[in-house]
């Protein structure tokens, strides 16, 4: 058994005591070939939800000061295929990392708000996020989250039990932009289609329908 695996037969078990977990769309995620995942970032739990819900193992982008937060996520995080990368700052090593892993055809998990949320609204996408997407030229799945952070705030030691909604959308194509010009020319477009994507499925199935657009920010 791969640790990946072993993470996420331990995900299940975690995500069963901690929230009432509810997935739908699953057949949106490519059964093979390269992939972005993208999803909205408001609890600690995400990345455990994530891994429980997405049926294809993805490498998943993670801050660096995680693997520098004690032995055992410096040893462990590497081996569930964590991707290290610096907060607020557009870092080549990644986006090559990420490049390489989509042509041997692998999934890439991107949470393009870049940090999680302090009070459950969305955040700004970052900008690097968007372009990467474009560059990469891969079917791009969006994914909604939502009561996460109900269940785990950012600010709150504490935790409660409640439902969590995750669901798969159906694949956007981008296409490929090879060129910096390119990839400017469809940057709005394609930041409005990301942030109508993730507004859709993040909605609490309890809630109405919410706006479809969000600031994006630098870098």
């Amino acid at each position: 058994m791969s640790w990946y695996s072993f993470f996420r037969m331990v995900s299940k078990v975690v995500a069963w005591r901690l929230v009432r977990l509810e997935v739908a769309g699953k057949a949106h995620v490519p059964r093979k070939g390269p992939f972005l995942l993208i999803v909205n970032h408001l609890s600690f739990l995400d990345p455990i939800l994530v891994a429980v819900a997405c049926p294809r193992r993805v490498h998943a982008l993670a801050k660096s000061t995680q693997f520098a937060s004690g032995r055992f996520y410096a040893w462990f995080l590497p081996r569930v295929h964590a991707i290290p990368t610096r907060r607020y700052k557009v870092d080549p090593q990644v986006v090559r990392t990420v490049l390489r892993l989509l042509e041997a055809g692998e999934g890439v998990c991107i949470y393009p708000e870049g940090e999680r949320s302090w009070d459950g609204t969305p955040l700004p996408l970052r900008r690097g996020s968007v372009r990467l997407l474009l560059k990469a030229g891969v079917p791009v799945v969006p994914c909604g989250i939502s009561g996460s952070f109900e269940a785990k705030p950012r600010w709150s030691p504490s935790r409660h039990r409640g439902r969590v909604s995750l669901r798969f959308g159906e694949p956007i194509e981008f296409g490929v932009h090879d060129t910096r010009a390119e990839r400017e020319e469809a940057f709005d477009a394609a930041a409005e289609r990301i942030a109508s994507s993730l507004a859709r499925l993040s909605e609490s199935p309890d809630a109405g329908a919410g706006g479809t657009g969000r600031p994006v920010s630098a870098p």
